[in-house]
């Protein structure tokens, strides 16, 4: 299978230490025996556990990894700080993993905690040190030196503290973090995504504590907390706007925007406000095309350099418009492109929501890819920024969903549904914030299914307005309420297509499910089940390829995307294109991509002509 992407760009800056774990010498660590395991599984060592740059759009060369053994203690739900803990687990792996080197159910009634001693490098002193954690899931209290730094709830947004003042002058410094994770207990109302306590059908093992990467950071006074990027192709314009940590007076910010290596652009404005930058022959991303420019931002005050980051950015633009014939499809570009790919779970077999090594992350994409795909479907989970940022290097569209709240509505309180309606769209909006600036993200869906939707014309309108630069999907599947730019349905195995609209796309969310299981490579060796469960490969071949065959009409009527059940099996799910243990690939991309552009037109060049989007 070809490998055409280069790691060089997104992969520098990662060569960051790894500070001290302070453990005690010979302290063990091994997988949980008794799962299937992937082949990077072998890979992972303790002292470099996911040793890359996390936030791959905002580096800094200066950071230090956290990643790495760790005391746990599993305790009742209230009690004091453990005085003794359980053992070592491996972080950034949730303890029910097997990689974590637990795998152990933790629950509503019970509290993870975690415990490290670490150093802050001497070359440190004098700036604000920053901590953050890519994400833990759910409730989290942190202490450093005894000091409660902070609180934060959400299992899917990146998030920071600001630990300077909780340091100790020098020597070891300790980390203490809490964890508390109800999951779908006694109706919990937190996004949780497939996360059940009980896994069964297409709900999978819970996911408890630490799952990203956990790192520090060293900062000024005043600095880049986070940098928005927004295309706008038709005026070949970037804007660049910052948000500051510190005071904000008298701020400037400096953008420089190159390409392979060569100056293309350059802009300064005040800080407060965003900076925007004309490039002179704009280059489209695209699927067949994904070209990216190399950004550096600069904070100064009075010319004197405050912060300093590199970044990169893809020109590209997601619209609604018309083909020849006057029916509504999605336009990349100001063309249309039929969107085409699988619904992606991200689960992992020995990491559950972590894949073991970035290479192994990076694998499903190229899968995806070298079937001549252009686009997946996350579904209700928030990947790594790693993902994305491979997806941006490699050309894929990503449509992201909001992890749902599988809760019963009906029996919570009018006084209890405000603050989780409230948790709820904070999260929402945290996501959105977190993964603005990836261009390969062209479209959010707020709602699956109906779980847990509430209030769908209001969200999506607001997630519309806060993000006018990609499309909304209101609700992907069986509770379409009319509004946002496509109506979705979903048909398994199918495929089928909504009727066609006036204002909106017609798009099919999910179809397929084509189940086959593949002996030595399975979750557990009874229950499993697909939608369509088939007995040999060949059965399986044929059948997907009278799906492709019979979706290519569809697409003719006006069908402008599809969806298909998807990327890997996942616990007892038979219908990836994969084996959960990504051991096989059950479709030759050899044989299935050229099936794929032939029936279904996935490339940068309409079918028809089209007008530009709107």
């Amino acid at each position: 299978m070809k490998r055409a992407v280069s790691t060089s760009v997104i992969l520098a800056g990662i060569a960051a230490c790894f500070v001290a774990c302070h453990t005690e010498p010979g302290a063990a660590w091994k997988p949980v025996a008794g799962r299937i395991m992937t082949r990077w599984a072998g890979r992972v060592i303790p002292e470099r556990a996911l040793p890359e740059h996390p936030r791959p759009q905002m580096v800094r060369p200066d950071w230090a990894n956290l990643n790495g053994l760790w005391a746990y203690a599993i305790v009742e739900r209230g009690s004091q700080r453990p005085e003794k803990w359980d053992g070592k687990i491996l972080v950034p792996f949730a303890v029910e993993s097997a990689l974590s080197g637990v795998g152990r159910p933790v629950g509503a009634d019970k509290e993870l905690w975690y415990r490290r001693e670490l150093t802050v490098p001497r070359r440190w002193r004098g700036r604000r040190v920053l901590l953050h954690f890519g994400a833990v899931d759910w409730d989290c209290t942190v202490w450093v030196n005894g000091r409660q730094v902070g609180t934060h709830k959400g299992g899917f947004d990146p998030f920071s503290f600001d630990i300077t003042d909780a340091l100790a002058a020098q020597g070891r410094q300790e980390l203490v973090l809490r964890v508390h994770d109800a999951t779908d207990e006694a109706n919990s109302a937190i996004a949780r995504g497939k996360q059940v306590v009980r896994p069964r059908s297409i709900f999978y093992t819970a996911v408890t504590g630490i799952w990203q990467t956990v790192w520090l950071e060293p900062v000024a006074e005043t600095y880049l907390e986070r940098l928005r990027i927004t295309p706008d192709l038709d005026r070949g314009t970037f804007a660049f706007e910052p948000v500051l940590g510190g005071r904000g007076d008298g701020v400037v910010l400096d953008i420089s925007v190159s390409r392979n290596g060569k100056p293309e652009a350059s802009a300064s404005g005040p800080a407060a406000g965003a900076v925007i930058v004309e490039i002179p022959r704009p280059e489209p991303w695209s699927p067949d095309n994904p070209a990216l420019y190399d950004v550096r931002a600069v904070l100064k005050r009075g010319g004197h350099v405050l912060d300093a980051v590199t970044s990169y950015a893809g020109m590209r633009k997601i619209s609604l418009g018309r083909d020849e014939a006057g029916t509504p499809r999605l336009f990349l570009n100001n063309r249309p492109l039929f969107q085409f790919g699988p619904l992606d779970q991200g689960w992992w077999p020995d990491g559950l929501y972590t894949a073991p090594t970035d290479e192994a992350l990076r694998y499903d994409l190229e899968v995806i890819k070298d079937l001549g795909m252009n686009m997946l479907r996350k579904h209700v989970k928030v990947e790594p920024q790693r993902l994305y940022a491979w997806c941006d290097r490699m050309g894929l569209l990503v449509w992201q969903d909001m992890p749902s709240a599988l809760y019963d509505r009906s029996a919570t309180s009018v006084e209890e549904l405000g603050p989780i309606d409230a948790q709820w769209e904070a999260e929402w909006r945290a996501i959105m914030d977190a993964l603005h600036s990836h261009p390969s993200i062209v479209m959010w869906v707020p709602f699956n299914e109906g779980w847990g939707q509430f209030d769908t014309e209001r969200i999506t309108a607001w997630t519309k307005a806060y993000d006018p630069s990609r499309l909304v999907n209101n609700a992907s599947g069986w509770t379409d309420k009319g509004v946002g730019d496509v109506l979705d349905i979903h048909s398994y195995p199918g495929p089928a297509m909504p009727p066609l609209e006036e204002r909106r796309a017609a798009v099919l969310g999910e179809f397929g499910g084509l189940g086959l299981p593949i002996t030595g490579h399975l979750w557990q060796s009874e229950g499993n089940w697909g939608y369509r469960n088939l007995d040999d490969i060949r059965t399986y071949e044929e059948r997907y390829t009278e799906l492709i065959k019979s979706l290519s009409p569809l697409v003719d009527k006006g069908l402008a995307a599809a969806v298909y059940t998807q990327t890997t099996d996942v616990e007892i799910e038979v219908n990836g294109f994969m084996t959960y243990d990504r051991a096989v690939i059950k479709l030759d991309p050899a044989r299935f991509g050229p099936l794929h552009r032939q029936y279904l037109p996935l490339g940068d060049a309409p079918r028809k002509a089209g007008q530009a989007g709107r």
